[in-house]
């Protein structure tokens, strides 16, 4: 079967489905259980058995289904992305693991306070290893806890090189804010090794050059140039 001939099938289920026809529904389900799994995969670790977020993928699978307008010429995919990935984030949100966002919060206010006194004192924006050490939280937490609470907006952020931003480097220029947030890209970012992870943060988040991302990371502008070219392919990958 060509791809043209799965889609349309595809729609063709969709519409028998938004119908109420639970067979057609179930079928869908059967067809998309990667997609719906790939999502699910995003949220392992967080203190849920992985069938409950399938399932719990499943149940937003459905909602985007019922909600689904294909007149408005978006993939079903890229709209259903986001309905799987906020049907796991709520439950998530309301069962329990507010703990874990709320500490990561009161983290990052402590970081940004820390940050400002710095400042002050300093009349510079401090370095990493200047917050690190007066706060004793390492670099790699510092980065953790600052991109878990920032806004979407700063896809659109310019670094400090050539003014690239991590969305055009991720070829997802022109997103929805929710479509961006669906597509789980913190998630991404936490799953890369602590440097790359660092990096991604100091250039894209921080928009330092390349130079200054190298002497705060200790390495080579040459090294982090290959680490960059190394993590946002992987980021364009997961986002896929």
């Amino acid at each position: 079967m060509s791809h043209t001939d799965f889609t349309d099938e595809m729609t063709a289920l969709i519409r028998i489905a938004k119908t109420g026809d639970k067979q057609a529904s179930e079928q869908l389900i059967t067809q998309n259980s990667g997609l719906i799994w790939s999502v699910a995969r995003r949220f392992f670790g967080r203190g849920v058995e992985a069938e409950d977020l399938y399932q719990l993928g499943c149940l937003g699978f459905l909602k985007a289904i019922e909600g689904y307008d294909e007149s408005f010429g978006t993939r079903f995919s890229t709209y259903a992305v986001p309905k799987i990935a906020g049907e796991i984030r709520r439950f998530l949100r309301d069962d329990g693991t507010v703990k874990v966002s709320r500490s990561l919060k009161e983290r990052a206010n402590t970081i940004r306070q820390t940050r400002e006194r710095l400042h002050q004192r300093l009349g510079r924006e401090p370095l990493i290893s200047e917050i690190s050490g007066e706060t004793g939280l390492s670099p790699e937490d510092i980065a953790a806890a600052e991109i878990a609470v920032e806004s979407p907006d700063s896809l659109q952020r310019e670094n400090g090189d050539g003014g690239f931003t991590l969305e055009s480097a991720l070829g997802i220029d022109g997103m929805e804010d929710e479509v961006v947030e669906s597509i789980a890209l913190r998630e991404a970012i936490s799953a890369l090794p602590e440097k790359e992870r660092m990096l991604i943060y100091l250039r894209f988040y921080k928009g330092l050059t390349q130079d200054k991302t190298a002497k705060i990371l200790g390495v080579s502008q040459v090294q982090v140039s290959r680490m960059e070219k190394k993590a946002i392919d992987y980021l364009r990958r997961s986002i896929a």
